[in-house]
């Protein structure tokens, strides 16, 4: 399985070190978030790791629901708490949840499905910035701290109206920015697609805190930094 260099299992138990989880986010997903680099004081496991050990672990279904409770670092233990066979998530020895998952409909366990759409969602997922919240937040006037840029992942969902499926693509079909004050957020909404036919959809939500008066000076500045981050890691 192509997960397994990017975390560790031990009797059912999962964990991830600071440099599984930030190759995963840069390799796999081409998010190079700051908070993902592995020597960073405020480092957090990706939320699309999480998300894709639970797929791998549990199956693909064909309705399914995730919220990310929490942010994890690394050498946490987290195991499956399964509540019901529709109901399960991820949650530590304290019993706090970090991923909540509730679905619907048939169940795939073909690891070969479940690695496309893994591999193809979260390069979707990783790809937020620049190229899509950028433009958003330059329409809405406002953006995240420069400094610090710093969006959650807060919920999303995947619906397929079949699984006998063998690679389908992700593709953007809207994105819609809110804020409120120093608050917003960003929902994107993308599609499976697979032989011209549209076989799923699904929807993303992240949250945006300390966001400020849009200034494009600014912005470039965050871009190339982001840019410069790519290009030291791609030639490394």
């Amino acid at each position: 399985m192509f997960l397994d260099a990017y975390f560790a299992e031990h009797s059912g138990r999962y964990s991830f070190s600071r440099e599984q989880a930030s190759y995963f986010a840069k390799k796999i997903a081409g998010d190079f978030n700051p908070i993902h680099d592995a020597d960073n004081k405020r480092f957090c496991v990706p939320g699309d790791l999480l998300f894709s050990v639970m797929l791998a672990k549990t199956g693909l279904s064909q309705k399914m629901h995730v919220e990310f409770a929490g942010m994890i670092t690394d050498g946490v233990e987290l195991t499956i708490n399964t509540k019901s066979a529709n109901d399960l998530s991820l949650v530590d020895e304290k019993g706090k949840e970090y991923l909540h998952v509730t679905r619907d409909g048939e169940i795939s366990h073909n690891t070969k499905l479940i690695e496309t759409v893994t591999k193809n969602y979260v390069k979707f997922s990783g790809m937020n910035f620049p190229h899509i919240m950028v433009p958003l937040m330059e329409s809405e006037q406002v953006m995240i701290n420069p400094a610090r840029p710093l969006v959650i992942y807060e919920s999303m969902a995947l619906e397929f109206s079949r699984l006998d499926l063998e690679s389908p693509q992700v593709e953007l079909t809207d994105s819609i920015i809110e804020s409120d004050g120093k608050r917003g957020s960003v929902t994107l909404a993308f599609s499976f697609t697979e032989d011209g036919e549209v076989v799923g959809e699904g929807r993303k939500k992240m949250l945006m805190s300390g966001l400020r008066p849009y200034c494009q000076t600014q912005i470039d500045d965050l871009v190339k930094r982001f840019n410069a981050r790519k290009d030291a890691f791609l030639t490394a």
